[in-house]
């Protein structure tokens, strides 16, 4: 009997103890965050200002329109200036394209309440031209606009190069004239034009700091002429090699330009043997570099092996090189010789000899040289460790697939990453590729 009421005792002991635990806590969180705030924690239009406009800055629109519904705070907050300064619209049709496009219904409101509020403002398109046009129509509407960051984004060609060049410079001139306060403009891959440069410069000659506009056919080096000739502050210029010239070189080069930080070109061929490429002449890279000595010049190169005879062959102040195709031991060879400010090298390929003497060459002369990638070529053991310990610490970036050492007689590949993890003073192994 005694252990049955023993045993009762605990079975009505225990709830007890449960309820008592629960008015704990209870009066522990009414005692730090106090009981109003408690029950104003779950009404979402108390929310203070600072975090519906955070909520919403992470909604993608759809969800941000629809979630302007949940109170009139919402709604107010959802139409406020803070939220519309950046912003990005995303054109697609849904039968060929992955993208989520924004709704013809949004984008007329965003026009009508928000076009003088926009700031920061990018185009995404897919590849048909029903994208690219209706971009264009967008553009058109942005009368009342003080764009500081336009940029005209293709997920796939062709896109914009299949709007007409009337309606696309159309377009554009609305937000050049509109805009007084442009500084940075990514067009890459449109039918750009030297007149709606002009019209950039007429009104955005004080602003520019940043040009992009790679695989622009229709613009000449008379375009970027003036471009280099009116717009004093610009910083950064992104070009196809085939407007660089020895005269847009020297024009950058006047006493009258401020420094560029920042030059890329692009040196792309579809077809090989089709483009002759041209040579830019040692004095004028010279010229442009006293006077804009930190400058970084950086080149994209898609060519075919036979295309690079125009490069490198003399001196050549090229920072940042990526090669997206094969390039030959001789040309890396060059590279070793005449691009002694050389700061970075990715080699997508280059075949199945080995670069012992090229890799160990760019060491010796490229004294700058902080980041080297390899991806399907071939390079010794040894060699790649006398590379690595010419460098040292200095390269603080290095990738190198597994596959493009090969083992010899002096060092096997677990050998391998305690030497160079030990010249470049902290842990390294080489890249593995992905296994599906």
């Amino acid at each position: 009997m005694k252990r049955a009421r023993q045993k009762v005792v605990v079975e009505n002991e225990a709830p007890q103890t449960s309820q008592k635990s629960k008015k704990q806590k209870t009066c522990l969180y009414g005692s730090v965050f106090g009981e109003s705030n408690l029950h104003a924690s779950m009404d979402w239009g108390g929310l203070p200002h600072h975090v519906i406009l955070r909520i919403f800055q992470f909604l993608p629109l759809v969800d941000r329109a629809r979630a302007s519904s949940v109170c009139r705070r919402w709604n107010e907050i959802f139409h406020i200036p803070d939220l519309w300064r950046r912003f990005e619209f995303e054109l697609s049709q849904p039968a060929t394209s992955y993208l989520k496009s924004t709704h013809p219904d949004l984008i007329q409101q965003i026009i009508k309440r928000h076009a003088d509020h926009l700031q920061y403002v990018s185009f995404k398109v897919d590849s048909s031209t029903e994208s690219a046009e209706a971009a264009c129509d967008i553009l058109s509407q942005l009368v009342n606009c003080s764009i500081k960051t336009l940029g005209l984004i293709s997920t796939a060609k062709p896109s914009f190069m299949n709007v007409s060049k009337a309606h696309f410079a159309s377009a554009l001139t609305v937000v050049f004239v509109n805009s007084k306060s442009l500084s940075s403009i990514k067009i890459d891959d449109t039918p750009l034009d030297d007149p709606s440069l002009k019209v950039l410069v007429a009104n955005n000659s004080d602003t520019l700091k940043l040009l992009k506009m790679s695989s622009c056919p229709h613009v000449s080096p008379a375009g970027i002429l003036c471009v280099a000739d009116q717009c004093h502050g610009l910083k950064e210029l992104a070009l196809n090699y085939y407007i660089l010239s020895d005269e847009l070189l020297l024009a950058l080069s006047s006493e009258k330009h401020v420094d560029l930080e920042h030059l890329r070109i692009d040196v792309v061929s579809e077809n090989p043997g089709q483009v002759q490429f041209h040579t830019i002449k040692k004095q004028s890279w010279d010229a442009f570099v006293k006077h804009s000595p930190k400058v970084n010049i950086v080149m994209y190169f898609f060519l075919y092996e036979e295309e690079f005879d125009a490069f490198f062959r003399e001196e050549t102040p090229v920072t940042h090189l990526y090669f997206g195709r094969a390039v030959s031991k001789a040309m890396l060879g060059r590279i070793g010789m005449n691009c002694p400010r050389l700061i970075e090298l990715v080699v997508c390929a280059n075949g199945l000899q080995p670069l012992d003497d090229e890799l160990i060459r760019i060491a010796e002369r490229c004294k700058n040289l902080t980041a080297m990638g390899l991806g399907e070529c071939e390079v010794t053991c040894r060699g790649f460790i006398e590379f690595v310990k010419m460098c040292g610490g200095r390269l603080t970036q290095l990738s190198i697939m597994e596959e493009v050492l090969i083992p010899d007689s002096d060092y096997s590949l677990d050998r391998l990453h305690l030497e160079v993890s030990k010249h470049l003073g902290r842990m390294w192994f080489p890249d593995m590729m992905p296994t599906w």
